[in-house]
């Protein structure tokens, strides 16, 4: 069964995931939803240990820990999303 739920958002933010969805071709219901669903899984999958991993979609499981060993910042990551959704 499907609800309705009402969320409180910057407005910079909902235009900002409008366009996200848009570039994807979903609607930002639909990726909410997916959000959560992925949410709801890693932490199903923390509670039950070293799951946690198994719980990933693939591509997520591939990309974990692929800079580790780089000398990529925290700062850097963040200027980068800057530039590509704002």
């Amino acid at each position: 069964m499907k609800t309705k739920l009402t969320l409180r958002l910057d407005s910079e933010l909902i235009q900002s995931a409008k366009r996200y969805s848009e570039r994807r071709g979903k609607s930002l219901s639909q990726i909410t939803a997916e959000y959560y669903g992925i949410l709801s899984l890693v932490e199903e999958s923390s509670e039950i240990g070293n799951a946690t991993e198994d719980a990933l979609p693939p591509i997520t499981r591939f990309l974990k820990g692929l800079l580790r060993e780089s000398d990529v910042t925290v700062d850097d990551y963040r200027k980068h999303l800057e530039e590509k959704y704002l």
